[in-house]
């Protein structure tokens, strides 16, 4: 009875806050723990199915679960109603007996798709279009996140010393990363005032992130690629790639400006490194 008094004060506070000020509650929460624009954006969209949904937190997740939705799709808006209950629930008792009620969705644990060398010198030779092959080039040669493709600025650059100055990335946090003399001699002969965003459209407007994950998907189907390649496809082979040329699995985590090293040890499970040594009993 006292979990079912809480669901309902819930839903009258779901409520009284869809009356247009939920959304404004939920942006500035964000802005003030420093979340990301894109962070922001998906739990407004998160929260917004569940207010518009006749179910209280527990009831919107069983019937997303019920309804086959990924586990990935389950966890955000888990994600989403937790942060959402947290702004309005004022760390309250009842909020609490809510909270603990829900579940922890675990992250599906899928190993990253890797393309070969090959595949990837084939992806950037059939390529016809200079900057669509140069954003193909930057994404496996520096192990770029497809934001971060977007947002490189020509002052980021350093022909000089060869190096990429990542800023601002993913958790506000700047790297170093290398710069491939090959981007970088194909980046000087491209036809535009080397000043602000690198890349631009025809339009002299930044690519958006379908626009790239668009232009990588057809490189691949060009080329016969069956496998499902993305612009985050390249990053996962530009480190396993390293891994398997000998680089210390610390540099590759700091060249992914990863956190934390157990996000890296992902590739060590995909590297042939040490897996080509182990002879089959066929052979």
């Amino acid at each position: 009875m006292f979990i079912n008094g809480c669901y309902l004060c819930c839903l009258m506070e779901k409520k009284r806050l869809f009356s247009g000020d939920w959304e404004k509650i939920m942006i500035d929460s964000c802005k003030l723990r420093g979340y990301s624009a894109l962070t922001a954006k998906s739990y407004v969209f998160y929260v917004g199915r569940f207010l518009n949904s006749n179910f209280n937190a527990r009831e919107y997740l069983l019937n997303l679960i019920n309804k086959k939705y990924s586990d990935e799709t389950i966890r955000s808006a888990c994600f989403a109603i937790k942060f959402y209950l947290k702004c309005i629930g004022k760390n309250s008792i009842e909020l609490n007996s809510i909270l603990n009620s829900l579940p922890n969705v675990k992250r599906e644990k899928k190993l990253p798709v890797i393309l070969s060398k090959k595949e990837i010198e084939q992806m950037i030779l059939s390529t016809k279009n200079l900057n669509h092959r140069l954003i193909i080039q930057i994404g496996y040669a520096a192990g770029l996140r497809v934001s971060e493709i977007i947002n490189l600025k020509w002052n980021d650059l350093d022909f000089q010393r060869n190096i990429i100055h990542i800023k601002n990335a993913k958790g506000k946090k700047d790297r170093i990363v290398m710069f491939s003399p090959k981007v970088k001699k194909n980046l000087k002969i491209l036809d535009q005032k080397k000043e602000g965003f690198v890349f631009k459209t025809n339009r002299g407007t930044k690519y958006t992130a379908r626009t790239i994950q668009e232009i990588i998907k057809k490189a691949a189907i060009k080329i016969g690629i069956k496998k499902s390649v993305s612009p985050h496809t390249l990053r996962h082979s530009f480190a396993t790639h390293l891994l398997e040329n000998g680089t210390d699995i610390r540099y590759i985590k700091e060249l992914l400006g990863h956190s934390n090293i157990s996000t890296t040890l992902i590739y060590t499970k995909v590297s042939n490194k040490n897996l080509c040594k182990i002879k089959s009993p066929l052979d």
